[in-house]
């Protein structure tokens, strides 16, 4: 059979070369694009504002997939993610979508690494308003977040510490400390849900900056 499909383009080829020309150069430009994406890195669409001031609502931004397979997350790192409470096709097809991103319908985050493996982490909340990440007992400074007064109040169903982030995973923040769903609600990033880290913003083009530490 796939000596007869062979043979029948061959043949449509020779009738219509301009439109198998056009066929060809498809499929090697669609090949490439899933390549690219599979092993170097892909185009994220950023849809809140739980990263103001770094990024904000209509982002577009490039997310490399390469260095997470040789080196670990760096605290400032910004990430792409799936948080654990979604849940993940983990069979090959699920894989395979996930990376290609053709029929991946797994809901994704944007945040960034505040806490790192073995760190001792807390969020201290004082008299004046202001909220600060303690890590191993020391004020993380945070130029980058949109405001120490602006937070979400912690409570007791929220990780605020003070805790010991487990190995293998991460505690992830939004710079949008007041409107962001990240890590105080639901917990620590394991390491294997990570997609890719945030490197710059190529549009619109008056955003365009370097979003790496």
């Amino acid at each position: 059979m796939l000596k007869e499909l062979k043979e029948k383009y061959n043949k449509f080829g020779e009738e219509h070369p301009t439109a198998k020309e056009w066929i060809e150069t498809f499929i090697f430009v669609f090949v490439m694009v899933i390549l690219i994406r599979y092993f170097l890195c892909e185009i994220r669409w950023i849809p809140s504002g739980s990263m103001k001031p770094t990024l904000i609502e209509g982002d577009r931004i490039v997310v490399e997939r390469v260095t997470h397979f040789y080196k670990k997350p760096q605290r400032g790192d910004i990430l792409v993610f799936y948080p654990p409470f979604v849940k993940i096709n983990k069979t090959p097809l699920g894989i395979l979508a996930r990376r290609t991103g053709i029929g991946c319908n797994d809901v994704a985050f944007i945040k960034r690494v505040v806490g790192l493996p073995g760190e001792k982490v807390e969020i201290k909340n004082f008299k004046d308003g202001r909220h600060v990440v303690y890590i191993n007992d020391k004020p993380l400074e945070e130029k980058y977040i949109l405001s120490e007064y602006d937070y979400v109040p912690c409570s007791d169903t929220m990780y605020c510490g003070p805790m010991i982030v487990p190995e293998g995973k991460y505690f992830m923040m939004g710079d949008n400390r007041g409107n962001s769903e990240d890590s105080r609600f639901w917990g620590f990033l394991p390491e294997y849900r990570i997609v890719g880290r945030a490197v710059t913003i190529f549009w619109p083009l008056n955003r365009i900056k370097n979003v790496t530490k």
